[in-house]
């Protein structure tokens, strides 16, 4: 099979070519919007965040909309997304301290973007990917850590960790794009609870598909 550092260019490779143009499936229109609505995909699908963001950024089109949000009013507008009092609480103390420090423009940087209230790395990494265009970090979901194991590109199990081994593994020219790649291919493939490995494409660089259908290990 070989270390991952020699597989993961040929895995980047067929993802790139099954996933072209791979971007967020979240809806948005500037860098506050992703941000709001990566606070609100948590524990959510972006299918239903996509339901209900584009009458929330109508009306609150700014930050300092958002942070002057009747707080009551903004948990019911965001209630189909779960953990709704949380959410707000994130996006309203987020959206004032963006009005307070940074003049209302949301930070694009790593360091003043995880100072915003409910935003961590994979947050932040998603906002400067998408919203600029950044490549700072690589953003691990749920997808990307669960791919991460299975193709033996990191042993980790916390998303900081697993974020250092794969910026050690994944040429920078890759980050871009790296987290939006294994998300296609998690929602298509690589499922949770029931992977499909006889037809993934990655499967003969993939460890943990030769150990559970060992029929697919390449002959030498």
């Amino acid at each position: 099979m070989g270390p991952a550092k020699e597989r993961i260019g040929k895995i980047i490779l067929i993802l790139r070519r099954e996933y072209p143009g791979s971007r967020t499936a979240l809806g948005f229109e500037s860098p506050l919007q992703i941000l709001v609505a990566t606070i609100l995909a948590a524990q959510c699908t972006d299918k239903r965040v996509n339901q209900i963001t584009p009458a929330l950024f109508s009306k609150y089109p700014t930050a300092a909309a958002f942070a002057a949000a009747d707080r009551a009013e903004l948990e019911a507008e965001i209630r189909p997304t779960g953990f709704f009092r949380n959410k707000a609480k994130s996006i309203i103390g987020a959206a004032r301290k963006i009005v307070e420090d940074f003049d209302g423009r949301v930070p694009a940087n790593m360091a003043d973007l995880i100072t915003l209230p409910g935003v961590a790395r994979k947050t932040a990494n998603i906002v400067l990917s998408s919203g600029y265009g950044i490549a700072e970090g690589i953003a691990v979901d749920t997808h990307v850590k669960r791919l991460s194991g299975r193709l033996g590109l990191s042993r980790q199990r916390d998303p900081e960790k697993i974020e250092k081994d794969l910026l050690r593994l994944v040429p920078k020219k890759d980050w871009l794009d790296f987290n939006y790649m294994l998300v296609n291919h998690g929602r298509k493939t690589c499922q949770a609870r029931k992977p499909r490995c006889p037809e993934c494409l990655v499967r003969r660089f993939c460890p943990s598909a030769v150990k559970l259908h060992p029929e697919l290990k390449p002959k030498s």
